[in-house]
């Protein structure tokens, strides 16, 4: 069961070792000679999706379709939990955060930090999916936001903590009311805009008040890098439904599809025996 698998941060060493630029949602991708995001390899439709990112690069991407603790999981809500008070996010308000589009998603680049589990790391960006990646008890939440981190004393561990987002029709997260105001200027691939201030003390406020499920797994995007501290809030934030219809027109779907329990066989190689 997902319960039994779930345990206590043991990173490996090689954790985001082949991280690249371009590469992962891990470190803010760069602007080229001529202001523009460069767009990834790999995406969310047929010949260049989930499916197939293995053999996008066969040696980069290998765990994408071999490793055997990937991510997203189905959450159960019985799951282990770390309580209240245990994860602390410090994003000071940020003014002219860079907001882009990487056709595979839209990130926000700011500075932050995050204490867990007996560690410190330093916040890259956060970025979206819609619909959500993991699955709490079988369903999906209309989308899920991601603040990745690395580690703040230099190795290369990196933590990830995730946020379900439901859409509601008379409540709303201010802080993504605030950020998605501007999709329309970051509709094409490739493109940037500077953000206004973005005030995160009421909702950083709210998420250290939270429990979390916490499990080791992987990135989501290739390389897939396993040992990889997820912390996903028990707690969904919500957005009103126009706004969620504006990010979900930008990102559209993408979404991994959910993977196997946390050490059995990945469901690649699961499928090469039984179909």
């Amino acid at each position: 069961m997902i319960a039994a698998a779930l345990f206590s941060l043991a990173f490996i060493s090689s954790a985001a070792a082949s991280c690249g630029r371009g590469l992962t949602f891990i470190d803010p991708f760069q602007f080229d000679a001529e202001g523009h995001i460069p767009i990834p390899s790999f995406s969310y439709g047929t010949t260049t999706g989930p499916l197939n990112w293995h053999n996008l690069n066969t040696t980069a991407y290998f765990l994408c379709g071999n490793g055997t603790h990937q991510s997203p999981i189905l959450i159960n809500t019985t799951s282990a939990q770390v309580p209240p008070g245990s994860v602390k996010l410090n994003v000071p308000n940020a003014r002219n955060a860079s907001f882009e589009n990487l056709g595979t998603n839209v990130e926000i680049v700011v500075n932050g930090t995050l204490q867990a589990a007996n560690s410190t790391w330093k916040l890259s960006q956060f970025h979206f999916h819609t619909p959500s990646e993991h699955r709490l008890d079988l369903g999906h939440y209309e989308a899920e936001m991601h603040f990745v981190f690395a580690a703040a004393d230099g190795s290369t561990k990196v933590a990830v903590l995730g946020f379900f987002i439901q859409v509601a029709s008379n409540e709303s997260t201010p802080l993504l009311e605030t950020i998605f105001a501007h999709l329309g200027s970051i509709q094409t691939p490739g493109t940037t805009t500077q953000l206004p201030t973005i005030d995160f003390s009421s909702f950083q406020a709210s998420a250290n008040k939270m429990a979390y499920f916490q499990y080791t797994g992987s990135l989501t995007t290739p390389p897939c890098t396993e040992g990889v501290a997820w912390f996903l809030a028990t707690t969904p934030i919500p957005l009103k439904i126009d706004t969620y219809n504006v990010l979900k027109g930008t990102t559209k779907t993408n979404n991994r599809y959910t993977q196997n329990l946390l050490g059995q066989p990945n469901l690649l190689e699961v499928a090469k025996v039984n179909l």
